[in-house]
């Protein structure tokens, strides 16, 4: 369990730092200010989110993974069983993601997220650790009735953080490869377009790593990304880190 953990923080770390210089070198918008203030406040999220997993995430989830209801079919070991786990597991983020906006506890949570008012890699770890932790427990549900096994949710979390990174970046992509990888997987020009800050956008285009269940779900966005497109959340202004942290608890 320690060698997986100890690459999966290796290969996140290149993957963001890979996709940090690229956004840089050929970025899709160039923003008129130096945004260093910003990119700290969204990193000081990470040490939170790191301690959280190493305490509390990837324990519950190993022990979820220890307590299935059934026993795993042979069928279902090798590439066979990771492919169909990815799935299960995509598609759970999906319905996960849909309900933190549209159940308004949740998204007084993953509201944190969406106040980010410029999207790049660093948007990418800007999530509330509340957000993170109620996610845990629907997960380990998940682990438990279908049995899937910790290496897969290992190998899964590499995905969803490498794909997170990549489609909040700010790179620019050749159109035709752009068209191409969005029909399969999500792009940056649609995770834009849900960051955008037009309430039916920012409820549409939930997919973290394949597109194709926002069009069988009917929620994908029709709506195209534009280098103007107003980033963050209708009506609302982004704060400070503190406050941030702090927005879930407060009443409005």
């Amino acid at each position: 369990m320690q060698n997986l953990i100890e690459y999966k923080g290796w290969i996140v770390a290149g993957v963001f730092v890979l996709l940090f210089a690229a956004e840089h070198i050929r970025p899709v918008v160039t923003y008129s200010f130096h945004p260093v203030k910003r990119i700290i406040k969204n990193l000081s999220f990470w040490p939170f989110n790191i301690g959280l997993s190493l305490a509390f995430i990837l324990p519950v989830t190993y022990w979820a993974s220890q307590h299935a209801l059934l026993a795993r079919h042979e069928i279902l070991g090798g590439l066979t069983g990771l492919a169909l786990d990815i799935l299960i597991l995509d598609l759970f983020i999906y319905w996960w993601h849909r309900a933190v906006h549209e159940m308004p506890f949740f998204w007084r949570f993953h509201e944190v997220h969406h106040l980010d008012e410029h999207l790049d890699t660093t948007s990418a770890i800007r999530f509330h650790f509340g957000e993170i932790f109620f996610a845990t427990f629907v997960r380990a549900a998940l682990v438990i009735v279908f049995a899937v096994p910790f290496t897969s949710v290992v190998i899964f979390e590499v995905l969803v953080l490498a794909f997170t990174l990549f489609h909040h970046s700010n790179m620019a992509l050749p159109q035709r490869l752009e068209n191409a990888l969005s029909k399969i997987i999500i792009t940056p020009s649609i995770h834009w377009v849900h960051h955008h800050a037009i309430r039916k956008d920012t409820d549409s285009n939930y997919g973290t790593i394949f597109s194709f269940w926002d069009r069988l779900f009917r929620s994908n966005s029709k709506t195209h990304r534009s280098s103007n497109m107003k980033i963050g959340v209708e009506g609302r202004k982004d704060k400070q880190f503190l406050k941030l942290l702090l927005s879930p608890f407060i009443s409005r």
